[in-house]
């Protein structure tokens, strides 16, 4: 009979931090992980409700946030309903200038662009927002150039993307 499962898990040791010898490990057995590998590719449909503007002011290169009319938070990125009081929120753009508040170099890259550069996100701190915006951070030279407070501003992509979110990242503003 053949196989009926191609992909079979596989049990694997992590390296241990310390790099002590095995039998100086005490935590060798917690590292021993199972292990599948599959290549999962798939579309799917997403709906984007009440969020539709964010996305399509994007290739308008417009960053679009919502104002709450009763406590005047702004939220960025958008959300229907203020999350302090509950009241239906305004649209609102925003400049594409903040300041860097936090950034961290991810393991991973993008997956719908295929890219292999290594992918650093940042949160900002958009100039009239309340909230801050997670999003990626480009062109930044070395990364101890990358403080809290760091000036940035919103580049924009020339040519196609695959997602809305490619559209733009942010850059030292300097």
């Amino acid at each position: 009979m053949a196989e009926r499962v191609v992909s079979k898990l596989k049990v694997v040791t992590l390296p241990d931090p310390l790099a002590r010898p095995p039998a100086e490990d005490p935590w060798r057995e917690f590292r021993q992980v199972e292990v599948i590998d599959l290549k999962l590719e798939f579309r799917f449909r997403h709906s984007l409700g009440k969020y539709s503007r964010f996305f399509l002011e994007l290739e308008h290169r417009r960053l679009m946030a919502t104002r709450c009319p009763r406590c005047g938070a702004v939220w960025m990125p958008p959300r229907p309903a203020c999350g302090n009081d509950l009241v239906v929120t305004e649209w609102l753009e925003l400049p594409g200038r903040g300041t860097l508040a936090a950034a961290t170099e991810c393991a991973y890259t993008l997956t719908t662009g295929g890219g292999k550069d290594r992918l650093v996100l940042g949160y900002v701190a958009l100039e009239g927002a309340s909230t801050l915006l997670l999003q990626q951070i480009r062109n930044y030279g070395d990364p101890r150039r990358l403080t809290v407070g760091l000036p940035v501003r919103a580049v924009w992509a020339e040519g196609p993307v695959n997602h809305p979110m490619e559209l733009f990242w942010f850059e030292p503003a300097d």
